[in-house]
């Protein structure tokens, strides 16, 4: 391990809409933010083709695009980017005392303030085929890209909450949704089942996988199988959605800071401070409500407000 220990004001980990923010918000502040990407540079937005919802974009943007722009507008008021990971933490418990943090298993820091801004990644199926149509037809959010199959025949994939709400989101914009559900009854609430139930372009098949997505550069079918019989289906279709459910990237903070059940961090009331002073979270690694790119772009200004206050009490 490397001995030679830096220590930074404002220490942010991800680099997500959330992250980013954070760091434009820190470094006109003077905080001098420093921001370690993770594994996956600019989120999970970096996968989505196009970006139609984000305030400021009459055209709509791809992904790629507006993660490097969100990234030269935190550089442009001093923010320093690295490529690299966290690995470790130790949080300090006291309010004042100083953080460490290891990155990439060697690097050792210090850090007055830490923000984390890491993420949640979406749970896929893990097909072959699902993986290799992800961003031409394949997406884990109806919300987010539901607006590009209006008129169109989708399926989505899930039994729980967010599948039914998402079901029913997407049955108001396409002609026809599939819903394959793994087991012979959902997992979601009463109430969102009969919702569901009660939409007549909503086809739900029970006891019902993937077995594979067909098409070559976009969706353009699904072959369907009943886990029960054996029997296989193809439908024709130009959108699949996968909502079995999101898993935060914060396994690394587990032990320190007061997470659910599922790994989201949990904050206070409506601030980004955690059950640690000095410790920060925003974005998609705390929100398990909204999950879009606006809402993280929010609390990633939260969680820098939070921070610069934080740290105007240890100098006054």
């Amino acid at each position: 391990m490397d001995n030679t220990i830096e220590h930074i004001k404002t220490l942010i980990i991800g680099s997500g809409p959330a992250g980013y923010t954070a760091a434009i918000y820190a470094a006109r502040a003077d905080m001098k933010p420093v921001v370690y990407t993770g594994m996956e540079p600019g989120g999970q937005l970096t996968t989505t083709t196009e970006v139609d919802n984000f305030p400021g974009y009459p055209e709509g943007v791809d992904g790629p695009s507006m993660m490097v722009q969100l990234q030269q507008q935190a550089e442009r008021f001093g923010t320093e980017v690295r490529i690299g990971m966290a690995t470790e933490v130790q949080f300090a418990t006291e309010a004042g005392g100083i953080h460490k943090v290891v990155i990439d298993g060697s690097k050792q820091l210090t850090a007055n303030t830490v923000i984390i801004a890491t993420g949640a990644s979406a749970k896929y199926l893990g097909i072959p085929s699902e993986q290799r149509l992800r961003g031409g037809g394949v997406s884990a959010c109806a919300v987010c890209d539901g607006f590009f199959y209006k008129g169109q025949e989708v399926a989505i994939v899930g039994g729980g909450d967010t599948a039914a709400e998402e079901a029913s989101y997407l049955a108001n914009i396409c002609s026809k949704v599939t819903m394959l559900v793994r087991k012979g009854e959902m997992r979601a609430s009463k109430a969102m089942q009969h919702r569901v139930e009660s939409i007549e372009n909503i086809d739900i098949r029970y006891n019902t996988e993937v077995d594979e997505v067909l098409g070559d550069q976009v969706v353009e079918g699904l072959r369907m199988v009943n886990n029960q019989t054996g029997e296989k289906e193809e439908i024709a279709i130009t959108g699949l959605f996968i909502a079995i459910g999101h898993k935060p990237n914060t396994d690394i903070f587990k032990g320190q800071l007061e997470m659910d059940e599922v790994g989201y961090i949990q904050t206070k009331g409506k601030s980004t401070k955690t059950t640690i002073p000095g410790v920060f979270a925003c974005g998609d690694a705390q929100d398990k409500e909204y999950r879009q790119a606006v809402t993280a772009a929010g609390t990633g200004c939260m969680a820098a407000l939070d921070a610069e206050r934080y740290l105007a009490t240890l100098e006054g």
